[in-house]
C-alpha cells in the first residue's frame, strides 16, 4: 500500500456487517485500532496502555471517510502510520483497501496519557525515535 510502511490483512466478519448488509461505520473504527494495536507492537512490544514514560494512549479525536461499502468475507489490506508528533501527542492515519480500491480513510489525534495520574504527558523520547526511524528511515 503506498505511503504505509505498516499493513496488516482483515477478513470482514459477521460481527462487522451491520442492518445494511456491509461494514458498520463503528467496525471501521475497530479496524483502525486493531491496525494501530499490531502498529504499536511492531515498533518494540508498545501497546495502547504503554508506550513509555509510564503512560498509555487516549483517543480523544476520529475522523472517518468512507469511499466504498464493504463486506462480509471481503479480504481487507489496512495501513497505518504516525504522521505528525508533538510534545504530548501524535497523529495516526488509516486506509483500507481491497484489491487496491480505497474502501475507507481516517485520522486519529492520539495523546500520551498517565491512567493513574489522569493526565496527560510528553511522549517518551525512546518511542518518539522508534516512530521516526520507521516511518522516515
Amino acid at each position: 500500500m503506498q505511503g504505509f510502511n505498516f499493513t496488516m490483512p482483515y477478513v470482514v466478519r459477521v460481527v462487522d456487517v451491520n442492518y445494511g448488509a456491509h461494514v458498520a461505520n463503528s467496525a471501521v473504527l475497530n479496524f483502525f485500532q486493531d491496525v494501530r494495536i499490531a502498529y504499536l507492537k511492531s515498533l518494540g512490544g508498545y501497546s495502547e496502555m504503554d508506550i513509555g514514560n509510564e503512560c498509555g494512549i487516549i483517543l480523544p479525536e476520529a475522523h472517518v471517510k468512507y469511499l466504498a461499502e464493504m463486506f462480509l468475507g471481503d479480504d481487507l489490506v489496512i495501513g497505518a502510520r504516525i504522521t505528525s508528533v508533538s510534545r504530548s501527542s501524535f497523529t495516526m492515519k488509516y486506509r483500507i483497501e481491497r484489491n487496491g480500491e480505497v474502501t475507507a480513510e481516517g485520522e486519529t489525534v492520539l495523546v500520551c496519557f498517565d491512567y493513574e495520574k489522569r493526565k496527560a504527558r510528553r511522549l517518551d523520547v525512546k518511542f518518539r525515535n522508534k516512530v521516526e526511524i520507521f516511518e522516515v528511515g
